[in-house]
C-alpha cells in the first residue's frame, strides 16, 4: 500500500454509524431505519474511497448506505458468509488472480446460494468479447468499465440495484410466510387423514380423489373408486331428503353436514357424519370429509 492509501484510510469505514438511541425523556422518539448494506470489493483502496465518497449521500426508501470493505475475493466471500443482508456487491474483475471476481460472483449464486444480493462487475480492462462472455456466462446484474463509470451512472446503477434488490427481498418474504403456511396446511391434513375419510368428487359427481383411510374403510383400492360413481358406495335411492338439503346448502355456497349410510364390498353398513363443501374452483369439486360412527366389523 503506498503513502497514499495510508493517507486516505482513515475516509473508510466499515459500518454506518449506529442509529441514535431515543432521547431521555423522549421515549417514543422514532429511530432511523437499517441501512442498506453494500459490499465494496477491490484490490486498490482508492477505489474504496472514491466510491464511498460518490455514495455518500445516496438514499432510497429513506435508507442510508453502509459500506462494507472487501481487498481480495477470499475476503469478499468471508463477509458474504458472515453478513447475509448485503444488498449489492460492487465487485472488482481483476483482483488476486485475473478471474478472481467472476470467481466470487459464481460462488455467490451457486456456494452460498445467494440468489437475493445484486453483483454489479466493475473492471479496469474492458473488452467487447469478454463482456459478453462474462454477461452470458455468470448470474450478474449489471458489468461496468470503471473508467466509464461516472458519478451519476455509479448513483443510478446503485440505485436500480437497491431496488431490484428490495422487491425480490420483499417477494422472498412472502414466499417463506407462505411456505410456512403450506407446512401447517399440511400438517393439518396429516393428522385429518389418520381420522377421517375424504372424497372430493367432480361436477359430475364422479369420484377424483379418496385418501388411504377411506379406501381401507371401504375395502376398495384407489384405482377402483377414481372415476367412480358413489352409488358405488351407496346404491340408489338416495334419502331424498337428505339429498335436497344437500343440493340446496351447496348451491347457495354452504357446507352441508348430517349423518349418511354407505356399504363397504363386502356388504357391511357404515354410518358417517359426513361434511360437504363446494371448492371455488371453475366448475366447482365437492370436498366430503367424514367421521365413522360405529365401529366396523373386521373380517379375520
Amino acid at each position: 500500500m503506498n503513502q497514499n492509501d495510508d493517507d486516505t484510510d482513515w475516509m473508510i469505514e466499515d459500518e454506518a454509524p449506529p442509529a441514535s438511541q431515543p432521547q431521555a425523556g423522549k421515549p417514543g422518539a422514532a429511530q432511523a431505519p437499517p441501512p442498506w448494506r453494500v459490499l465494496i470489493v477491490d484490490d486498490d483502496v482508492d477505489v474504496h474511497v472514491v466510491t464511498k465518497f460518490s455514495l455518500s449521500n445516496a438514499c432510497f426508501q429513506g435508507r442510508r448506505l453502509s459500506f462494507l470493505h472487501a481487498y481480495s475475493g477470499e475476503e469478499a466471500l468471508h463477509t458474504l458468509r458472515t453478513t447475509p443482508d448485503i444488498a449489492l456487491v460492487l465487485l472488482d474483475v481483476i483482483m488476486e488472480t485475473s478471474d478472481a471476481g467472476l470467481n466470487v460472483a459464481r460462488q455467490i449464486r451457486d456456494t452460498l446460494h445467494n440468489q437475493l444480493v445484486r453483483i454489479v462487475l466493475r473492471t479496469g480492462q474492458p473488452g467487447q468479447a469478454l463482456e459478453h462472455s462474462i454477461i452470458l456466462d455468470y448470474d450478474i446484474n449489471d458489468f461496468w468499465c470503471k473508467t466509464d463509470l461516472t458519478t451519476r451512472k455509479l448513483f443510478t446503477t446503485v440505485i436500480s440495484s437497491l431496488r431490484a434488490y428490495s422487491g425480490l427481498e420483499q417477494a422472498h418474504r412472502q414466499a417463506q410466510v407462505l411456505q410456512r403456511e403450506l407446512d401447517q396446511a399440511r400438517q393439518l391434513l396429516a393428522a385429518i387423514d389418520q381420522h377421517a375419510v375424504m372424497m372430493t368428487l367432480d361436477q359430475r359427481g364422479r369420484i377424483t380423489s379418496v385418501n388411504d383411510k377411506f379406501c381401507t374403510v371401504f375395502q376398495y383400492s384407489r384405482e377402483e373408486l377414481l372415476g367412480a360413481d358413489p352409488r358405488l358406495l351407496h346404491a340408489p335411492p338416495y334419502p331424498p331428503d337428505q339429498l335436497s338439503d344437500a343440493l340446496q346448502a351447496l348451491k347457495e355456497g354452504e357446507a352441508w353436514t348430517d349423518v349418511v349410510s354407505a356399504w363397504r364390498r363386502d356388504g357391511q353398513e357404515v354410518r358417517l357424519r359426513a361434511t360437504v363443501t363446494a371448492s371455488a374452483d371453475t366448475p366447482p369439486r365437492y370436498i366430503v370429509v367424514a367421521s365413522v360412527l360405529q365401529a366396523l366389523k373386521i373380517p379375520l
